[in-house]
């Protein structure tokens, strides 16, 4: 989900500089919500377990891509599958331009012995570059982003109609060595529902994390939880109006960013020199364990691989530095 909603600003500054250009998008049906504001975008849902799964599926996506007129393809992902569908478009004399996505620079980042610590490019400069191979000259500036979107009837029965600050947190990750322990996030939602001038939305997806929010927004009186509750398309309208989004190295932070939001993220075994920092974030909103105690980080791209004793290296975050950057970005005293 990060890496699709990190191609909203290439394409959003797309759009801005090529007003006329009408563009297809080829994704998973779920994240078509990200695109539909964008002006002359459209989507394409790709079906992998029914009409597009396997190699006849494909031979079928490449044919529905060939009757839309294609004039070129950028090809974000860089993968098996879109591999494949470049053989079957080789004919077509579509363009076809491939994400570099630094496979090398990576290995070298992520080694433990001649690490090369360096920050490599963001995930949104490869896709600019990717269109930039097809001729296309962009500027990725901080206000590629989306609209704030309207509030619903169905959100507004869990939010709030008042002065209060809107914070979200998105306290999970796909990964453990990615994951703050959540004591600390209690801590951390504890304090900030005690100053009485914040109200805090919880994020999550999927059964077990859902009981966990649920059970933590039934001690604290300005905490909602929002996962489980609203569809995606209102969970998004509901994160462009927070104020400030508190995330691991994870979707939601993206999700945020998307609409400009300030997003304030932890890191665990990754490190924002990967790449994948939420557009348009300073660097002190990246907030990353103590390399003098945890020197291998990053130790793994997605967060998947680490050493023993690394699976807690967040945990050197302290929750104060945690609550004083939330207070700088509300000027909440």
């Amino acid at each position: 989900m990060g890496d699709v909603a990190m191609t909203v600003h290439p394409i959003i500054a797309l759009t801005n500089e090529y007003p006329n250009l009408k563009i297809t998008v080829l994704t998973n049906s779920f994240f078509s919500p990200f695109f539909e504001t964008i002006p002359n975008v459209s989507v394409i849902g790709l079906d992998k377990k029914g009409k597009h799964k396997g190699i006849l599926g494909l031979r079928k996506l490449s044919n529905e891509i060939k009757s839309l007129g294609i004039d070129a393809i950028a090809d974000f992902h860089g993968v098996l599958r879109t591999n494949t569908l470049k053989q079957l478009l080789r004919f077509s004399n579509i363009p076809f331009a491939q994400i570099d996505k630094g496979r090398e620079e990576k290995k070298s980042l992520t080694r433990v012995k001649n690490k090369i610590f360096k920050p490599l490019k963001t995930s949104h400069q490869r896709y600019t570059d990717t269109l930039t191979q097809l001729g296309f000259k962009i500027n990725l500036q901080p206000t590629a982003i989306l609209p704030k979107r309207p509030l619903t009837p169905n959100i507004r029965k869990f939010s709030t109609q008042d002065t209060k600050k809107w914070i979200g947190i998105a306290p999970f990750a796909q990964h453990l060595g990615k994951i703050y322990p959540y004591e600390k996030i209690e801590a951390i939602i504890r304090e900030l529902n005690s100053r009485d001038n914040c109200h805090i939305f919880l994020f999550g997806g999927g059964k077990k994390e859902i009981e966990i929010l649920e059970e933590t927004a039934l001690h604290f009186s300005n905490v909602t939880n929002i996962a489980g509750q609203i569809s995606f398309s209102e969970e998004l309208a509901l994160i462009s109006n927070l104020d400030l989004m508190l995330s691991m190295d994870s979707g939601n932070g993206h999700l945020a960013a998307m609409f400009g939001v300030p997003v304030i993220t932890i890191w665990g075994v990754t490190h924002p020199f990967a790449g994948f920092t939420p557009f348009s974030q300073p660097s002190e909103n990246s907030l990353i364990p103590d390399l003098n105690k945890f020197p291998q980080i990053p130790t793994s791209i997605y967060g998947n691989k680490f050493p023993e004793g690394y699976e807690n290296a967040s945990i050197s975050i302290n929750i104060e530095h945690i609550l004083s950057r939330i207070s700088h970005y509300l000027k909440i005293n």
